[in-house]
């Protein structure tokens, strides 16, 4: 077993970070304040390759495995939480969905512009109605002669709005349960496809969320994606692979939120000296440090098998669980540190404090990687 990274993995660690401390830290507060979806830093972050982390160079991506595509996402959340979602689900959810079951047409089609970053992606699958819950999905989609006819809507969709490609889920047949959902590919601009509520949201604020709207969609049968009825099945193989890049964000974002505690405290006086000679405080960096350590080896665990070709549903879940619940408590204690400061918008644990909520609801709450671990423990046995 080997803990250390490759000088290759150092190297890009570097190069994330000088990136996000050039081209999206002096942005944060402003991104954040005004909800402005960065489009020019994540074009940027396209031509460097981090849009393309997983996929293979002959599609134009980068070549690279989630080991070091948790190292993108975890670096750019380390200053903004928002960049972060913006990259994972446009990696893991749209572009990684057409990678996995998509035919080889639909993947030279899209994904050598998804991995430059010349398009964005989303990925739609969440109703009002219809959430951990996918047998209460309520879009449909209609065969009608060579092509499909898409009615309902979407809620919570990552990078709406500003999406060029979405991948959506729809009910094609209804009596046959999760086996009756398939996926298809939309294109902006499509008739009948558009995108609707922007959210107001709490934290994430530059990362855009919002409704997309089917009505009367009309898309040709080469936008279906994967086999009929496959569409549910397939997403669950896909959210494997993104709660480790949620895991990723929340390590990112706990790493963020400590390492401003950790300046803070020796910054910071009482009673004639730094806040961090304080046993209080030493204990609160003490298991800050700790727990953010143990998530990151749980994450880069789950990437190590993802790229070894081993199933992960179990691990990504432990992996997504722990790190988005650690970062909870680790923003919450950064916050406590600052005291006073921590509630104003001049210090970054304000911001990380709202941003890190998500991490626990995104892509399966706790309590559904709860359920995902403990099915996977009782397969086991």
């Amino acid at each position: 077993m080997e803990f250390d990274f490759t000088p290759e993995q150092i190297q890009l660690r570097q190069s994330v970070r000088e990136f996000a401390e050039q081209e999206i830290r002096p942005h944060v507060l402003q991104w954040d304040e005004e909800e402005i979806f960065p489009l020019d830093a994540i074009k940027h972050a396209g031509r460097l390759g981090f849009l393309g982390a997983i996929f293979p160079e002959d599609l134009g991506g980068a070549g690279l495995g989630y080991i070091e595509y948790s190292i993108i996402v975890e670096e750019l959340s380390r200053v903004d939480p928002s960049v972060g979602l913006i990259v994972a689900a446009h990696n893991s959810l749209c572009t990684n969905h057409i990678f996995v079951a998509g035919n080889d047409e639909q993947k030279r089609k899209y994904i050598p512009k998804l991995a430059t970053g010349e398009w964005i992606g989303s990925w739609s699958l969440t109703e009002s109605e219809s959430g951990s819950d996918a047998g209460g999905m309520r879009t449909k989609a209609v065969r009608d002669g060579a092509c499909w006819v898409i009615n309902g809507s979407k809620v919570f969709t990552t990078n709406a709005g500003y999406a060029d490609v979405c991948v959506a889920m729809a009910v094609t047949d209804r009596a046959a349960s999760h086996h009756g959902v398939s996926a298809f590919i939309l294109e902006k601009g499509v008739p009948g496809f558009t995108y609707g509520k922007k959210e107001n949201k709490l934290g994430m604020r530059a990362s855009a969320t919002g409704e997309v709207v089917f009505s009367d969609c009309r898309v040709p049968e080469s936008q279906l994606l994967g086999k009929p009825g496959e569409g549910f099945v397939d997403s669950l193989r896909i959210l494997d692979g993104g709660r480790i890049s949620i895991a990723a964000l929340s390590v990112g974002t706990a790493q963020g939120a400590y390492e401003a505690a950790l300046k803070y405290s020796k910054q910071r006086k009482q009673f004639g000296r730094p806040i961090s000679e304080f046993q209080s405080i030493q204990n609160k960096l003490a298991d800050m440090a700790t727990e953010i350590d143990a998530a990151r080896l749980l994450t880069y665990r789950a990437g190590w098998m993802k790229d070894h070709g081993q199933r992960v549903t179990k691990e990504s879940s432990m992996a997504k669980l722990f790190a988005s619940e650690i970062a909870v408590r680790a923003t919450n204690e950064a916050v406590q540190i600052h005291g006073g400061n921590g509630f104003i918008k001049d210090y970054p644990v304000e911001k990380f404090y709202r941003d890190v909520k998500l991490c626990t609801i995104g892509e399966g709450t706790s309590e559904i990687q709860r359920l995902v671990i403990a099915r996977q423990l009782l397969k086991s046995e």
